[in-house]
């Protein structure tokens, strides 16, 4: 039967705002608009003509790197402590006959369901300890950022439970080989729960999202997924939860003003929507053709420069700061004098809580704010800030996305 899957706090994770940019930098390969520290650029790679161990000569490849420019440095290649490397929150998922119990990060912006093979180290899923566990033959997946960090693997089919909810041959990748960056993450791997056109398995095979689609056991309204991040609610309510295969009926009557549905553009494998418009106190800033992916993962929500602006223009002491490459906000201001956002999704507008635009500390005396640029992205990407307002149903079966949220 299904049920409720209350989220676990990550007890390793360390806030930072830049870091969180950079991970995002490159999750998505974001191109900052706004001067700071951080860079996209090119470096070159020799493989060296044969008979000699010198790296020159030869073919030449070049690839995208992130570059750091500090004060008195030359620009040199980030290293794996300058992104954040760690999520909020964990699910914890079963795998396997019996079932062993891993803790995966809910990523709404990714397809892959990867998770640590015992045999790179000592946690994660065993496969050979599974009775149910079917290897695919010459089956390979890889994930790769723009950082040069990776994580790869075969993979195979097995059951997975999820909040009560079992779905047999179900595709689970195995990460065989893990670069430091993801070693250095406190979960076993990733629940991906976009759409199939970005997953990284060859051959192409159906991702857990495709897989609902296709079920024709599972009844269409059953076809989902939900997420609530923010810790608002009545007792057992305030705690952060994910559901799959059913909508939580008490968090949506708590909310009191029932479900706003808009529809979802999956073509680029995102849960991508229409955001046309952001209210900041009584001010509209209107943004034609504007659209925004949902990022359960992301820390920051991310936003076009234009509204940035805005925004900070309205919080008294904010300022744009070269060296953390964000807006910082005075730690002191009382949250009262904070704008009230509001951001569109579809027809309806959704308020971002006030204390979600404070991030983390930076300098001295300020924090980063929760709202930043998106730089080069062609989208908005609403993660936490935003999500810790709402209730999200990701209704995979209709193709749409429905919010619900609660009255001040």
């Amino acid at each position: 039967m299904a049920s409720k899957i209350n989220l676990i706090v990550n007890p390793n994770y360390a806030i930072s705002g830049p870091k969180s940019y950079t991970h995002l930098m490159r999750k998505y390969r974001l191109h900052p608009t706004q001067n700071g520290p951080y860079s996209i650029g090119r470096t070159i790679h020799q493989t060296g003509r044969p008979f000699t161990t010198k790296p020159i000569g030869g073919r030449a490849r070049f690839h995208d790197v992130i570059h750091k420019h500090l004060p008195g440095s030359e620009l040199q290649q980030c290293e794996t402590d300058d992104f954040q490397n760690d999520a909020v929150f964990f699910v914890p998922v079963d795998i396997g006959s019996p079932p062993q119990n891993v803790q995966l990060v809910l990523d709404s912006a990714s397809a892959d369901f990867w998770v640590r093979s015992l045999a790179e180290g000592n946690r994660g899923f065993d496969s050979a300890k599974s009775s149910t566990f079917a290897p695919f033959e010459d089956a390979t997946w890889k994930v790769s950022r723009i950082d040069g960090s990776s994580v790869s693997g075969s993979f195979g089919t097995d059951e997975i439970t999820i909040g009560g909810v079992t779905s047999k041959e179900q595709t689970v990748q195995l990460a065989d080989a893990v670069s430091p960056a993801f070693a250095r993450a406190s979960g076993d791997g990733v629940l991906g729960l976009s759409f199939g056109s970005i997953s990284t398995l060859t051959p192409k095979v159906k991702t857990l999202a495709d897989r609902l689609t296709a079920d024709h056991d599972i009844a269409s309204s059953d076809k989902l997924f939900t997420v609530k991040l923010g810790s608002w609610g009545d007792n057992e309510l305030e705690q952060p939860f994910c559901t799959l295969g059913y909508i939580d009926q008490e968090t949506v009557r708590s909310c009191g003003n029932g479900v706003k549905y808009t529809s979802v553009d999956n073509e680029r494998g995102y849960w991508m929507l229409d955001s046309v418009s952001l209210t900041i106190g009584e001010q509209t800033v209107d943004r034609p053709d504007n659209k925004a992916v949902v990022d359960t993962d992301a820390a920051l929500t991310l936003l076009d420069d234009r509204a940035c602006q805005a925004i900070y223009d309205s919080v008294p002491g904010a300022y744009y700061d070269v060296d953390s490459q964000g807006y910082l906000v005075p730690a002191e201001i009382d949250v009262d004098a904070l704008p009230e956002l509001k951001l569109a999704v579809g027809g309806d507008l959704f308020r971002v809580p006030k204390q979600s635009l404070l991030f983390g500390e930076a300098k001295a005396g300020h924090v980063y704010g929760g709202v930043q640029s998106r730089g080069s992205l062609e989208f908005d990407v609403f993660g936490k800030p935003f999500l810790d307002g709402v209730y999200v149903i990701f209704d995979v079966g209709a193709t749409r996305l429905g919010i619900a949220q609660p009255s001040l």
